[in-house]
């Protein structure tokens, strides 16, 4: 993996930034942004009925690009504008019943339990959240309890938290639900991008991931994934439009085959075709070497900050590329201070968006920061050390 290659095709950091917020929002390869800026352009001349019908061909080509990134078939991918829209349109198709359950975790992401909670409220279902074992590993015998109770209509896990850096043991999740033939839905907003995704092994029925974070697509993408056997049982969102089935009689309609059957007919074509040129992007790389690569930034900066005294919160024996820390007492702001003053770009991650982590923690807030593949090892050892001289 040639990183200085990597970082030239990235006009964002031309102003010397070091770029730490991924897990936010990344930075675009050029060629994304120009592929959506040359579309918008032909839009401009043309009108965008004449340029969806020119380019179809290549703005097929993100269900390949997806489905390679996921180890699926084009056929189980669907676009959406967000992974929060991907992750409602799973839960759409699933016809929960009052008094149904819900098993999820307690690290799963704000929107997914604002979600559940909602349903909790107007329609009665039951939600649930499996322990954790003391080192933080989910309880998976536990899970089989649950299942055997609650027989449940659906378990769902956010792969790696927001507010962690906590990699969730979404395949052993995955072997228990298919024992028991329950519905998986696993939330990969922040590990698509940032390492090997495998829907197969994971044995998921959905699967949900957005654009802007580690794949470096634009705003306004997600994708949604959806297994053979959801299909085969016609799996459908609430509320179709033409995108997902045939008007085949007055009062009658045939759902598509393929997981298009949950997508909206009107979308942005510009943000599809940048979408696909990132999914392209790192596909070329080898998610695996990503990966490897990742890991190597993220133990050395981790390691760095507990060295140096500060208070690192990611528990869990597999961590990812998100490290979550805060100074002496729980300090946040002179962190801030020293990363903005060196134009570091990071996030804040406060109570309200991890509300059961972080009242078990004990902590109000955390500082974020999530490097990528094209960070280099010389930015986070100046990181580091700006941090640890802070201290002094």
């Amino acid at each position: 993996m040639n990183t200085d290659k990597i970082r030239q095709d990235i006009r964002g950091l031309s102003d010397g930034k070091i770029f730490l917020n991924n897990a936010g929002s990344s930075l675009m390869p050029s060629v994304v942004v120009d592929s959506m800026i040359n579309y918008l352009q032909q839009e401009e001349q043309l009108g965008g009925y004449e340029v969806a019908d020119r380019n179809a061909k290549h703005l097929e080509e993100f269900y390949d690009e997806t489905a390679t990134l996921v180890n699926a078939k084009c056929s189980n991918i669907a676009f959406a504008t967000s992974a929060t829209e991907a992750y409602t349109m799973a839960l759409s198709s699933i016809i929960f019943k009052e008094g149904d359950t819900i098993i999820t975790t307690a690290d799963d992401y704000i929107s997914n339990q604002i979600t559940f909670i909602s349903l909790q409220k107007k329609m009665s279902i039951r939600v649930i959240r499996m322990k954790n074992l003391p080192d933080y590993e989910l309880d998976l015998e536990d899970l089989e309890i649950l299942i055997k109770k609650y027989n449940p209509k659906l378990v769902a896990v956010t792969h790696i938290p927001t507010n962690s850096g906590l990699i969730q043991n979404v395949e052993g999740v995955g072997k228990i639900c298919r024992q028991y033939d329950i519905l998986y839905l696993v939330d990969a907003c922040q590990s698509v991008g940032q390492m090997v995704v495998d829907v197969q092994k994971i044995g998921c029925d959905f699967l949900t991931a957005t654009g802007r974070k580690f794949i470096r697509g634009p705003r306004g993408t997600g994708f949604l994934y959806v297994s053979d056997k959801v299909l085969e049982q016609n799996y459908a969102p609430l509320l179709l439009d033409m995108r997902g089935a045939k008007w085949s009689a007055f009062d009658d309609y045939e759902l598509f085959d393929s997981a298009k059957r949950f997508e909206h007919w009107e979308l942005s074509y510009a943000s599809l075709l940048g979408f696909t040129e990132a999914l392209k992007y790192a596909n070329t790389i080898g998610m695996n070497h990503i990966e490897e690569y990742n890991k190597k930034l993220s133990q050395t900066l981790r390691s760095n900050l507990q060295d140096s005294g500060f208070h690192v919160w990611d528990l869990g024996n597999h961590l990812s590329s998100i490290i979550t820390f805060s100074g002496p007492g729980g300090d946040l702001e002179n962190i801030q201070k020293v990363l903005k003053e060196n134009n570091i770009f990071f996030s804040v991650t406060y109570k309200n968006s991890a509300l059961i982590d972080f009242t078990r923690k004990n902590i109000s807030g955390i500082v974020r920061l999530s490097p990528h593949y094209f960070n280099t090892r010389e930015e986070i050892e100046r990181v580091s050390e700006l941090l640890k001289q802070s201290l002094l």
